[in-house]
């Protein structure tokens, strides 16, 4: 597993997905920036105070949390555009990597979309438990690698097994080696959890995926990587 983590981090910022990412990060940007110009919007729309000096106050504040508010989005908003470069992340890597092998086929588009809603759906939905047991004291750092190890292997994991198997057949491929995509789950998580380098998560994470995917579909043996 760790050989795997450790090649998809050395891709990570090479040329073919230096390209992903910044078209990734393109689109991430320009949506949490609708989103704080909205938030901005909503305060000074619906809410007058009688002095000005109050109104910069709560401007204030209102821009602080929305810093913390669009922290909390980035994982959610990076999955879902994660979902339209996937398919071209993973094209690269089996040409790279593994050019012996046969090569993936992309969901139809009948299948990714739904499937790209449910995983950001699912992140969403652990990212607010998680966010909610922060105010637990003892529990909320092992809740956030625990809730989100979880899903974010399995998502990233089915959707690298999707590429060769039927969608059934890769969820029961995923859950035989639960243990080992759980571990890569919470390697990604602790990605995640680090600012900044938690924007180029979703490339990482497609990466890692396959490769682990490539080593367990071998029966575990050491997966053999083109230079």
């Amino acid at each position: 597993m760790f050989q795997s983590a450790s090649r998809a981090m050395s891709q990570v910022f090479e040329r073919p997905f230096r390209a992903v990412f910044w078209k990734m990060l393109g689109f991430t940007l320009a949506v949490l920036v609708v989103i704080w110009i909205a938030l901005q919007g909503l305060v000074a729309g619906f809410v007058a105070l009688p002095y000005p000096w109050l109104e910069t106050a709560l401007s204030v504040l209102t821009g602080i949390g929305a810093v913390f508010a669009l922290g909390f989005l980035i994982a959610p908003i990076s999955a879902l555009f994660a979902g339209l470069f996937q398919d071209e992340i993973a094209d690269i890597v089996e040409a790279r990597d593994y050019p012996g092998d046969r090569p993936g086929e992309a969901l139809p588009l009948s299948k990714s979309i739904p499937q790209t809603i449910k995983f950001t759906g699912v992140v969403i939905l652990g990212n607010l438990f998680a966010l909610v047991l922060l105010l637990v004291p003892g529990i909320n750092l092992v809740a956030f690698f625990l809730v989100n190890g979880y899903l974010l292997g399995r998502e990233f994991f089915e959707f690298a097994a999707m590429r060769f198997m039927q969608p059934e057949e890769a969820r029961a491929f995923r859950k035989a080696r639960g243990g080992t995509v759980f571990l890569a789950g919470v390697v990604i998580a602790g990605l995640l959890a680090v600012p900044i380098l938690n924007l180029v998560t979703p490339i990482f994470a497609t990466l890692f995926m396959m490769h682990l995917f490539k080593r367990l579909e071998r029966g575990g043996g050491k997966a053999q990587f083109s230079r």
